[in-house]
């Protein structure tokens, strides 16, 4: 009931301890499920638009049947990805990425830009620790 009290003179009381852990907990899980490079190359893949499997699987090269089978479970599991099945004979099946899915691919875009802006600070630590 603590979090559900009004704060006394406009200071929020802390949050519960338990709903912290809870919430890094479920960060850890949902960045060990998306810091994959399939995850990965599939939302960008998703980025453009609706694809179905067999269009995906040639999007993302190298991809296995399996492995994109796989990450796509996951991605829907996570809430980034919806599948879509429209029933006809045989079954057609769509994958789009939702808006989370969006945020994310923007995510991963402010870390690559963060990597080129600081790739010759990275590539001179890595020599220097190298040799």
């Amino acid at each position: 009931m603590l979090a559900l009290r009004r704060p006394h003179h406009g200071v929020r009381p802390p949050r519960p301890r338990v709903a912290l852990e809870r919430a890094d907990s479920l960060a850890r899980e949902i960045f060990s499920d998306i810091a994959n490079k399939w995850a990965l190359l599939i939302i960008e893949s998703l980025f453009e638009g609706t694809l179905r499997f067999g269009e995906l699987r040639n999007e993302v090269e190298g991809i296995s049947h399996k492995m994109l089978t796989q990450n796509l479970r996951m991605l829907e599991r996570n809430g980034l990805v919806e599948r879509k099945v429209h029933p006809t004979v045989p079954p057609r099946v769509e994958y789009t990425l939702t808006e989370p899915g969006h945020a994310l691919r923007a995510t991963v875009d402010g870390m690559c830009a963060w990597t080129q802006q600081h790739l010759g600070h990275i590539e001179t630590s890595r020599r220097r620790f190298d040799a």
